[in-house]
């Protein structure tokens, strides 16, 4: 299977009805897109397989159904639960000027405006309130991914700047 990087998109979180349909979970916006990206790797119990031809919906309740190739079953589905929905990055459209893939920044280069060396991004979540920007130095510190704090980004360079003091 191709070594690209994996994106991470959803994941199998349960089975619906009789025949197979399955419960999705997607961090994909809006929420239905993941089914726009295929193939799918689905990633369970430490094998991956692809799969081509997912379909399903957003249903009013807000929850994602959809049906797979092959899976014909309540038990069929109730045996994917957990499986991990991935995608290869190259599958996903190109980000809009200024705009980022948050995979796209792990591992960049963080420094201050000032020159101050902080380490790189790790990962990126978001805390309810904003974006986070995780980033591993000599410790780990916590930014708002805000335009206040992040002046620029340079994925050729592989570094950010920000505005924030190394103090902190």
């Amino acid at each position: 299977m191709n070594t690209e990087r994996r994106i991470l998109i959803g994941r199998v979180v349960g089975a619906f009805g009789v025949r197979g349909e399955l419960k999705l979970e997607s961090w994909t916006s809006p929420r239905d897109a993941l089914f726009r990206y295929q193939p799918w790797i689905l990633a369970h119990r430490g094998a991956e397989h692809a799969v081509s031809g997912a379909k399903g919906k957003l249903n009013p309740n807000g929850s994602i159904t959809a049906r797979l190739p092959d899976v014909e079953s309540r038990d069929d589905a109730e045996a994917l639960v957990g499986a991990e929905i991935r995608v290869l990055r190259s599958q996903l459209p190109p980000a809009k000027p200024g705009e980022y893939y948050w995979v796209d920044l792990e591992g960049l280069k963080v420094a201050t405006v000032e020159g101050v060396e902080l380490g790189a991004v790790s990962h990126l979540f978001n805390n309810g309130a904003n974006d986070v920007i995780a980033i591993k130095g000599e410790r780990e510190r916590y930014l708002p991914y805000t335009p206040d704090v992040v002046r620029s980004v340079d994925l050729d360079a592989g570094r950010m700047i920000v505005d924030w003091d190394p103090e902190f």
